[in-house]
């Protein structure tokens, strides 16, 4: 499913409009993105959580020459499914 197919399913599913499920929907992902560039974990209880983690300093290979590269440290998102979503993956 893509997002034009989810915006259409979530308008028919909540009785609105496919622009009004849109707007929804983007505003949902804005906040999200917000929230965890600033630090901050957004949680759906038993759906879906996301959080900023952060990533130790390590040493890669570059895979052409095998040659040591230096990966610094940083953030990268994380994104946990809840149990409902879990659940609905083994059905």
């Amino acid at each position: 499913m893509n997002k034009s197919e989810l915006v259409a399913a979530i308008a028919d599913r909540a009785g609105v409009s496919q622009k009004d499920a849109g707007n929804c929907l983007d505003a949902f992902f804005d906040i999200v993105a917000e929230e965890v560039a600033a630090g901050r974990e957004v949680s759906v209880t038993g759906w879906i959580k996301f959080e900023r983690v952060a990533t130790k300093a390590r040493e890669g290979r570059n895979p052409q020459t095998g040659e040591p590269v230096a990966i610094p440290a940083g953030t990268k998102t994380k994104v946990t499914a809840g149990s409902k979503l879990k659940a609905a993956g083994k059905s």
